[in-house]
């Protein structure tokens, strides 16, 4: 499924965000910056240790901030962590904005045209899958209004369950 904002274009895809020819994806991130499991550890296999060697030398990042690094050995060129927040932190809703636009402002920043975005927050950090619908969409809704170099951004989503939910919110915007 996809729609046009502001002239550019907004794609959900169900399947494996490893496998996109964007110029960024990103990893649903902690704050160490280190790849274990899920998203994470699906790009650590793939793009081979420089990815994670990159991380090490940034170090961290906040809850609601992203980095950039190498693609490593991913069709992607560059992989941009953004840490979304624990259920139970604390501000959860806010952080997760946070760092849904400042994936977006980094990407702009390095004259990127295409990102991807996971369901950031919602495996092991358990955000509910339709909170971080409304909110990840909203943001990159909002921020495809303005000024930026992106002319695609693709929610890849894994599990069909998932997909359906980012569809019925997507349609709910796109309808507001």
């Amino acid at each position: 499924m996809d729609v046009k904002i502001a002239g550019r274009t907004l794609e959900l895809v169900e399947g494996d965000i490893t496998e996109l020819d964007t110029d960024a994806i990103v990893n649903a991130a902690n704050a160490q910056l280190i790849l274990g499991g899920g998203v994470a550890g699906a790009i650590r296999r793939k793009g081979g240790p420089r990815i994670q060697e990159e991380c090490d030398k940034i170090g961290g990042t906040f809850v609601g901030g992203a980095v950039i690094t190498t693609g490593g050995n991913l069709k992607a060129k560059h992989v941009i962590h953004a840490v979304g927040p624990q259920m139970g932190e604390g501000d959860e809703d806010e952080k997760l904005r946070n760092a849904t636009l400042n994936s977006l402002k980094l990407a702009d920043k390095h004259g990127l045209k295409s990102i991807a975005f996971p369901a950031i927050s919602t495996g092991i950090f358990g955000f509910p899958i339709s909170r971080c619908a409304e909110i990840m969409l909203r943001t990159t809704i909002e921020y495809l209004h303005g000024r930026t170099s992106l002319e695609r951004v693709v929610f890849c989503l894994f599990g069909q369950d998932n997909y359906d939910v980012f569809a019925r919110q997507l349609k709910k915007e796109m309808a507001a």
